[in-house]
């Protein structure tokens, strides 16, 4: 979790990780390892593998270095995580030191400690197993609770990956590595406490994609190139690594024959992947956006944070869409998973339902807030990752069916949104629900009301950093908010590409935009689906008084 840091920071008390809350650390580690294509290499074939822009690195010894570099280019496996091996398995008077990583959330840490243990293998280094530690930390009377991953070579040295706080460099010294610096919210700070590593003969890497010119990333960029910083720089843009065997290292990891015409293939389909020019420009050939930045900030969503409120995530491997018992394996997960959360609901309160769709690439998030006096509190966030389209439906229509006095449902209808968007509206009827087709001129109209809800502290919203993450995508463009084409790794290790936003603008909307309005104690009528349940016609369910909290 990144945060500022005004105050000094005091650490409580440091302690392993033990039982379940140690085996789910370790299992995203795993999780994040098993879906590498690297780890189908033979130890013999690393050395081979590292690229001319990742031997560069190597080689450069300068004390403070700093990278901008293209996406998905394998720096931060070949240059950082390489290197923090090479280094800790070295003796000190080799050279050898304590590696500390410093990414920006939980999952990045947990991919980082992996790939060092996959160096380590490669490069016959003795190390021991990943051990993980809470650290708890107080902040200005604030308790803060930090994980942080580590291993430990023969050497004696150690490798840790960090969370994003710039007090967690208190106490350490020797290499700290900032990986993706333009994407930490207090990079300042967090730079002055890795400088200080220097006093004692230690270094520092600061690396990183743009995120708009608005950011001291792009400052300390300019800077070095006006030599107003000692840095030494590195620039290795998507079509760099091209040029110096990129693509047939995807090859030999995917077992694939290389070609000219198979990379050319290769290179347009990586930038198709990106519809607006400027965002393949940031993310590929490292120019940085102009006049563009992050709509939301992290203060205003943290200010909204309820940590009690839950988020339900449910995933399903890719041959579920053929599992004959996947409807009634749906239906016992939302029997013992989904229901308890709507019916702990209070049932005087007015619910509202805004649904961002996905199917197997992006997160389907269903948001439902819940009037609360003068404000909106999201009663729960509901995400599900690669669920086939029949089984969403059945999940959707039960959310909609079983919300007390619900108001008003939107739903995203693009694409493969508007199967789904058409049944929520064939199963409850247009005076419930409402089938958006997501634009420019409807994210201006709504994207502003939706900050000031933010802003005035109008709502409450779960305490998780993806949902900041989430918001952090929406940038402005032209002067007008829409939602970025980048991606960033959630807390599962996933892509993530804006969804809960846009789910929660869809149920703001829905929440205060013109709807009929049950007022409370009102009964509710809804149209029944007529698929697989049998006729009951009018659905009306009497308000149940008196009020259970989520625990």
């Amino acid at each position: 979790m990144t945060e500022t840091v005004s105050a000094e920071a005091v650490t409580v008390s440091s302690a392993p990780l033990e039982g379940a809350e140690l085996q789910n650390a370790l299992d995203l580690v795993e999780e994040i390892q098993e879906e590498r294509a690297s780890r189908k290499l033979k130890p013999a074939e690393v050395p081979h593998v590292l690229l001319p822009y990742q031997a560069r690195w190597h080689a450069d010894r300068s004390p403070v270095r700093i990278a901008l570099k293209s996406r998905r280019i394998g720096f931060s496996w070949g240059a950082l995580a390489a290197e923090s091996v090479i280094e800790a398995a070295a003796a000190k008077e080799a050279g050898g030191m304590d590696q500390f990583y410093m990414g920006y959330n939980q999952a990045m840490a947990a991919e980082f400690i992996g790939d060092c243990t996959f160096f380590a293998k490669a490069f016959d280094q003795a190390v021991s197993v990943i051990s993980v530690f809470r650290d708890v930390v107080m902040v200005e009377d604030e308790r803060r609770d930090i994980l942080r991953y580590k291993i430990r070579f023969a050497s004696g040295h150690r490798v840790e990956a960090l969370s994003s706080n710039p007090y967690n460099w208190r106490g350490k010294q020797g290499h700290a590595r900032i990986d993706e610096a333009a994407f930490h919210e207090n990079l300042r700070e967090v730079v002055k406490g890795a400088l200080a590593f220097r006093m004692w003969g230690g270094r520092v890497d600061i690396v990183s994609t743009h995120n708009t010119e608005n950011n001291p990333f792009f400052e300390y960029l300019r800077d070095v190139q006006a030599k107003v910083l000692p840095w030494s720089p590195h620039t290795i843009t998507f079509d760099d690594a091209l040029r110096e065997g990129f693509y047939r290292r995807v090859c030999l990891v995917r077992g694939n024959d290389w070609s000219q015409d198979a990379e050319a293939d290769y290179r347009r389909s990586i930038r198709a992947d990106y519809p607006d020019a400027e965002d393949a420009a940031e993310e590929l050939d490292c120019i940085p956006k102009r006049g563009s930045g992050a709509y939301f900030t992290r203060m205003i969503i943290e200010q909204c944070w309820d940590a009690e409120i839950p988020i339900l995530y449910h995933a399903r491997p890719a041959e579920f869409v053929l599992d004959p018992l996947r409807e009634r394996k749906t239906q016992e997960w939302i029997d013992e998973v989904l229901r308890p959360v709507i019916d702990a609901m209070p049932k005087d309160k007015r619910t509202a339902f805004g649904q961002d769709f996905g199917r197997s690439g992006d997160l389907s998030d269903i948001w439902v807030l819940q009037e609360e006096g003068d404000h909106w509190r999201t009663a729960f966030l509901l995400e599900l990752r690669n669920i086939p389209f029949d089984v969403q439906k059945q999940i959707m229509l039960f959310v909609l069916q079983n919300l007390p006095l619900l108001q008003n449902a939107k739903f995203d209808s693009r694409g493969n949104g508007q199967s789904h968007a058409e049944a929520a509206l064939q199963a409850l009827g247009p005076s419930f629900v409402e089938c958006v087709m997501l634009s420019a001129g409807w994210y201006a109209e709504w994207f502003p009301k939706y900050r000031s809800a933010y802003e005035g502290r109008s709502i409450r919203v779960p305490k998780s950093e993806d949902i900041v993450q989430d918001h952090r995508l929406i940038v402005l463009r032209d002067g007008k908010p829409v939602v970025s084409a980048a991606k960033v790794k959630g807390s599962d290790g996933k892509d993530r590409h804006g969804d809960s936003a846009v789910a929660g603008l869809l149920a703001w909307a829905a929440a205060t935009g013109e709807s009929l309005q049950p007022s409370a104690g009102a009964t509710i009528q809804r149209h029944s689906p007529v698929e697989n349940r049998p006729s009951r016609g009018l659905i009306k369910r009497p308000v149940e008084r008196g009020r259970r909290r989520w625990a």
